[in-house]
């Protein structure tokens, strides 16, 4: 294949927006990815209303036209497709990559279906991937899911939704409203301060007028036929059980960042190692770009904020800097 100048490994918004500022600059650029354009939003749930605004989620200039005060997850689709044709990106969709070799300005990017030369790598790869596990026997679907897409499949069913946060609350009322029997497990004390405005009050009512039972400072012991078994402040219970749907969050895929060669922090946020300016890390020539750059804490870097770094990035390659940079002076970013 060719050689460019950037490699962008990840298709979401914030590769595309990489590949972007990278051929804006005079550079040629390729995005790979594993799965679909924008695979994170092909996972979402059907219909969901994102959390931003159109004008946070912009990239490239290009304008999000939408009706709607915040954007469902078709129109994002829509709109990063349109970004993708309009910009005329080199995309290499369902190409999964193994390892990258090489060094900066002499990389190769070996996938499934061959091998791309490039002088730098861009890592935009999120965190969906790998969900946090229950870790309990039976964990598997169709009983246990870890991505929710709609409701329809459960209506007049036994439902646990397990989490507290802004998934688990969407989930538990969308199934709630479309005729299941909703069971909320969380192993917090209350539902989450991160739970949005409109979403909060909405759940705590369905669960003080008892359409929604709720287990706080409960976890699942064990997965039985037509039932589970909790453990709660008041001791064990075993409640009815068809489905679990277990919103207990994802992280970013550890394993392919030690292919990479990248270093971890030894912090409870196990965060990737790189230079805060510009993103490079101790691998050089080889960026992380989005979400990926918080490790387990996935609520840090989002498309509003992780775009930016795109920025960033391709300043830095198209500026020359280069072979000689002194990396025991680089301005690491700081373990949380």
């Amino acid at each position: 294949m060719d050689s460019v100048d950037v490699v962008v490994i990840g298709a979401g918004p914030v590769g595309l927006a990489c590949a972007i500022a990278a051929r804006r600059r005079g550079l040629t650029a390729r995005v790979i990815d594993k799965g679909p354009l924008v695979c994170s939003l092909v996972g979402y749930p059907n219909q969901m209303e994102l959390f931003s605004t159109p004008e946070l989620i912009e990239i490239g200039g290009h304008p999000f036209a939408t009706r709607r005060y915040k954007p469902t997850r078709e129109e994002a689709i829509d709109y990063y497709r349109g970004v993708a044709r309009s910009e005329q990106l080199d995309l290499r969709l369902y190409e999964k990559v193994l390892r990258v070799e090489g060094e900066r300005d002499a990389f190769s990017v070996m996938t499934e279906k061959g091998t791309h030369s490039c002088r730098r790598v861009v890592v935009a790869t999120g965190f969906f991937d790998v969900p946090n596990r229950l870790g309990l026997e039976g964990e598997q679907p169709p009983r246990v899911i870890h991505y929710y897409k709609e409701p329809y499949a459960y209506t007049g069913q036994e439902v646990a939704v397990v989490g507290g946060k802004n998934s688990a609350a969407k989930a538990a009322l969308d199934c709630y409203r479309n005729g299941a029997r909703v069971t909320l497990i969380h192993r917090g004390e209350s539902l989450s301060d991160r739970v949005k405005y409109w979403l909060r009050p909405d759940l705590e009512n369905r669960i003080q007028e008892g359409n929604i039972q709720a287990f706080f400072s409960s976890e699942i012991r064990a997965i039985e036929e037509g039932r589970l078994l909790l453990e709660t402040p008041d001791g064990p219970r075993s409640i009815a059980n068809d489905f679990v749907i277990a919103m207990t969050g994802y992280r970013p895929s550890y394993d392919f960042l030690a292919t990479l060669g990248m270093d971890i922090h030894k912090d409870r946020a196990r965060t990737p190692v790189y230079d805060d300016t510009t993103f490079e890390t101790n691998r050089p020539g080889l960026y992380l770009a989005g979400t990926v750059c918080g490790g387990l804490h996935t609520g840090r870097w989002f498309i509003e904020n992780g775009r930016h770094h795109a920025e960033q990035i391709a300043e830095h390659i198209a500026s020359g800097h280069a072979p000689e940079v002194d990396l025991a002076n680089r301005h690491w970013v700081t373990a949380e």
